[in-house]
């Protein structure tokens, strides 16, 4: 992220806690302009309280597994999931624990703002494994601004997140303004390298800077590999 006076971080902290959007969620929309309209058996690797989860079922045909490491926020997701629903939640490691299915591979794997927290190529190659063959993998993910590239969007994501922000609480009751408590783990990779490693374990990937501080990518396994 662009570095900012602490003043300048600490009101736009009170602003955002006053005006609570998801950074995250906001790719959700994109994610699913990515796959096809129909697929079978999609996994959510980080599936937080299953938002994606639950939006990835209304187009799957068979089942879609949230995994998140976090047993809390698992259990979170299953409340807030019909158990009529085509849905399973588990919490495991995804590098030692990440289920299968009856071949062990998924025709959908989504990965929100979790591969930074992971050894970042080993990753990416386990996800590629577990990917059947046609399959999609959509990753949006974190980096660390280094190029003039980065710290110009980052500055340019500062404004626009106050205007997003105002837009999606318009008409919204007023929140009071709360501390902010769970924050997002730094990247520390850069853009540059976060592209070498993702061109090197997925020839072929298609990998974007966007705005508010992310980056996508999406890689399409080919039908025989």
């Amino acid at each position: 992220m662009t570095i900012l006076p602490p003043s300048l971080l600490r009101a736009l902290e009170r602003f955002h806690a006053a005006h609570p959007w998801d950074h995250n969620a906001h790719y959700h929309p994109w994610i699913l302009r990515q796959l096809p309209r129909r697929y079978g058996r999609a996994l959510d690797v980080g599936c937080g309280s299953g938002d994606l989860v639950r939006l990835l079922a209304g187009r799957s045909t068979a089942s879609v597994l949230g995994v998140d490491s976090d047993p809390a926020i698992v259990d979170r997701a299953r409340g807030l999931t019909s158990p009529a629903a085509p849905i399973a939640f588990t919490a495991a490691d995804v590098m030692t624990g990440l289920p299968g299915g009856p071949d062990g591979s998924y025709d959908v794997i989504t990965c929100v703002a979790v591969v930074h927290h992971l050894p970042y190529a080993d990753a990416l190659a386990l996800l590629r494994q577990r990917l059947a063959p046609g399959g999609t993998l959509v990753v949006v993910g974190l980096a660390r601004a280094e190029s003039p590239v980065d710290h110009l969007l980052g500055g340019f994501a500062i404004p626009a997140n106050v205007v997003v922000a105002w837009v999606k609480n318009r008409g919204r009751p007023a929140v009071r303004p709360v501390a902010m408590s769970a924050r997002t783990r730094a990247a520390e990779m850069g853009f540059g390298e976060v592209v070498r490693e993702a061109r090197r374990v997925l020839p072929g990937c298609r990998v974007r800077r966007r705005l508010f501080w992310r980056y996508t990518l999406v890689w399409r396994r080919p039908t025989r590999s």
